[in-house]
């Protein structure tokens, strides 16, 4: 489970970094696809913020749950022009990274996270 939480945050924290390190062209892809450059940090702080719980295996549940809310809309907005292979391939991989955080947020973030420490009591589907 430890492996997986981080597998699946690695991405996320690695585009909220290069988001930041290229602001202004973000901007401009997202208004290119009619989505406000204001909702940018917005984006940013889902990103970081869960995958930063991911790796810490804190508040992993709801978290999971956004960061696959996440990459479906990003999937249906950013992805959609299905006569681009290279487009199909993204958007059956957001749908897949969706499925894995769907899992995760269902079995829980297992043995070495920081909710196993807060809560000791508290039961995953896996160990």
């Amino acid at each position: 489970m430890l492996c997986g939480r981080l597998l699946l945050a690695a991405i996320f924290l690695h585009e909220a970094v290069a988001t930041l390190g290229n602001y202004s062209g973000a901007v401009k892809y997202a208004q290119a696809f009619g989505l406000p450059g204001e909702s940018l940090p917005l984006a940013i702080a889902v990103e970081f913020g869960c995958g930063c719980f991911l790796v810490l295996g804190l508040f992993t549940r709801p978290a999971a749950l956004a960061l696959a809310g996440f990459c479906m809309v990003t999937a249906a907005v950013f992805h959609t022009r299905f006569s681009e292979v290279n487009q199909v391939l993204h958007f059956e991989k957001n749908l897949a990274m969706a499925g894995g955080l769907i899992v995760l947020a269902i079995c829980g973030p297992g043995r070495f996270a920081l909710e196993r420490m807060i809560h000791p009591d508290k039961v995953d589907l896996l160990p």
